[in-house]
This record gives C-alpha cells, structure tokens and sequence, in this order.
C-alpha cells in the first residue's frame, strides 16, 4: 500500500483479500488486482489476509457480520458446535480441524471448499472407523482408543458404570464431556510366586516356604466389581493360607506330607475366591528352605536313617544265608550219602589246590599220594 499525492495505491496478490476501511469503518472488500483509491484526508487504511485455507479472527468476524450481513455470508463459513457435538472440518475434502463442544471457528470461503460434519457424541459414545482416521492427528484430545487382543476381556465404563464387554479388536470413544475408561484383563492362565515368608511351625522351628499359584480369571465383570488387584489379593490369601497350615503341623509333617499339604492349601484358597470370578487351577508348596543349624541336624538324621536301614539289610541278608545253611545242614543230618558226597567235593577242592601248589613248584611227590588216598575213599567200603 502506497501514497501518491492524494491517492492510494493497493496491490492485493492471488489468494487474498483485503478489506479495505474508512475511518475505522467496512466500507468494502478488495479482490486480486491493483487498486487506485483517492484519498485526500489519508481516512482509508487496507488490510490484506490471506484466504486459501485459513482461519479469521472470530472477534472481527462478530463485528464484521453486525455491520454487514450479506458481506460476512458471502465470505465466510462460521463453525459452531453445541453442548454434545463434534464437529470435523475439511478444507477442500481433507480433513483438518476437529471442534469439541462449545467452539466457534471462522474460515474464509472465496478460494477454499469448506465442509463440515457434525457428530451428536450423546447419542453413542463410539468413533467410527472412517470417523477415526479423520481425527487422526487430534485423538488425544477428544477419543480414547484401545486394542483388545483375542485372550483378554475389554470392559467399557462410561462415567464409571459399565456399559458393555467389548469383542477383541480395535475400540475408540469419544472423552468430550464424559468420562471413558476402558479395563482389559488377561483371561490367559497367570503364575503368581508367592516368595518365602518365615513362619514357625507346630514345634517351634523357624522355616521358610516358596509357593507358587496358577490363577485364571473366568469371569471379568466380577472380578473387577470385587478384587482392585487379582495378583495382589491372590497373594495375601496364599501367605495367610501357607501360615495357617504350617502352625499347625511339626517340621516332620511338613517335609513328609507335602500333598497333603497342596491339597489343604487349595482347597482353602479355592473357597475364598470361587465369589470373584477368578479361578485357581494349580497351587503348591515350591521350596522349603530351613536355618543353616535345622539343615544340618534334619541331614544327619536323614543319614543316619540311611545308615539303620543299611544295616537292617546286611542284618537281613546274614539272617538268610544262616537260614541257608541251617537247611543245608539238617537235609545232611537226614540223608548220610549227601553228607559224604559234600566230604568228597569239599577234597577234591582242597586237591585241586594243593596239586596246583606242587606243580608250580616242580615237586608232584605229595599230589601222588593225595591222589591214592582219594581213590581209596572213592572206593566202594565192601571192595
């Protein structure tokens, strides 16, 4: 904008507009050009916006539209949304903003398609899919979006009252004026390690147990109205479990029956969660880890354990092979020729060995005559 003598010089380029004003007052708007306007008192001031895809100062556009109605319908597209309304705007077909309730925004319209959708959020809560990709770059602020994989449970809760269980997939809500939350629990069976706690048992030895549970939730709409945290309260249940059945029970009973004690431990904790929808499909008694002194003295009665039932067997074993002999002997007192027979084998042993003496050392003098005295014995007593 340039003074000459009395006139005024505009230069509006393409996709702009200036409005051109007399003494603070509209007096008309400028399209693309060169304007050459007389201005003797220096009265005419030009401001000059540019139009492609822009916004307008919505407090100029309130006194522009008191003043000239016709003007601001011709020039402008005024965005306004209610209460419980959204609205996405596109300019020429992309989308770009994304009103929440209770906005107004003013876009020029002379170079630019404007188009405007709005969305009643009161109605259902839900973004839809081709909604959602057109808020692309404003989700944060206006929806919340979750994904709920094939083994969990998606709970909806609209101003903390539970709506309704959501299908495995991708879920998006509108947050503009309530609040959205969605809870998702892991319906896959879960292990829970209950660390060592020390207790005393029944005869008053310090121990520690390791336990370890397997816990599935089966139904999620009453475990989230009843337990805040599943593993937590599974994990206090177990340790109360665990203490009550070791200060009933001598350290022997604990090592011993360790079924017995799985058993007792499920039972008890299956009773009191069967109301909260979870479900424990295994627990039992991991480690039991003694004091360094307990350790040692419960090893050496295992050894010497060990050693009385060696000894119970060697025992059992002389016992045998007395028994053994004890047969032998009467079935020889019974039967003289069988004793005899034994005699002559007990001999020939003991030639066998003395013949093998003399032939090592050369000498066959004495194995002849133990021969002969042999062959006598073998003889017939009547010959």
């Amino acid at each position: 904008m340039t003074w000459h003598l009395l006139m005024t010089t505009i230069t509006v380029k393409d996709g702009e507009r200036a409005l051109l004003t007399r003494n603070g007052q509209l007096e008309r708007v400028l399209a693309p050009g060169r304007h050459r306007l007389f201005d003797l008192r220096n009265e005419l001031t030009a401001t000059v916006y540019n139009v492609v895809g822009t916004e307008f100062p919505t407090d100029r556009y309130a006194v522009l539209k008191a003043a000239r109605p016709d003007l601001a319908a011709e020039l402008f597209e005024a965005v306004e949304t209610g209460a419980d309304e959204v609205a996405i705007v596109s300019l020429d077909g992309r989308p770009v903003h994304l009103m929440t309730p209770w906005q107004v925004r003013v876009y020029w319209k002379v170079a630019t398609r404007i188009d405007v959708e709005r969305i009643d959020v009161s109605v259902d809560p839900r973004v839809g899919a081709r909604h959602l990709t057109m808020i692309e770059r404003n989700r944060s602020t206006v929806s919340s979006e979750t994904v709920v994989e094939n083994h969990e449970a998606g709970l909806l809760y609209v101003e903390g009252r539970l709506v309704e269980r959501l299908a495995p997939g991708r879920h998006a809500f509108w947050t503009v004026g309530r609040k959205i939350e969605v809870k998702r629990l892991d319906l896959r069976p879960q292990a829970v390690e209950i660390t060592a706690q020390e207790m005393l048992t029944k005869d008053r030895i310090a121990l520690r147990v390791t336990l370890t549970a397997f816990r599935k939730v089966v139904d999620p709409e009453r475990t989230v109205a009843t337990v805040p945290d599943v593993d937590a309260w599974l994990y206090r249940l177990v340790q109360f479990a665990i203490r009550e059945a070791v200060a009933g029970r001598t350290l022997d009973e604990v090592l011993s029956a360790k079924a017995a004690l799985d058993a007792e431990l499920r039972d008890y904790v299956r009773a009191r969660v069967a109301e909260s929808g979870v479900e424990v499909t295994e627990l039992g008694v991991k480690d039991v880890i003694l004091p360094g002194e307990i350790r040692e003295l419960v090893n050496k009665v295992v050894e010497a354990e060990r050693l009385a039932k060696a000894n119970l067997i060697r025992r059992q074993e002389e016992t045998a092979a007395t028994r053994s002999l004890l047969n032998t002997a009467r079935l020889m007192e019974e039967n003289p020729l069988l004793l005899r027979l034994k005699e002559l084998e007990s001999l020939e042993r003991l030639v066998e060995k003395v013949g093998r003496i003399d032939l090592h050392a050369g000498n066959g003098e004495g194995l002849d005559a133990l021969l002969t005295r042999l062959v006598r014995l073998k003889a017939p007593e009547s010959t």
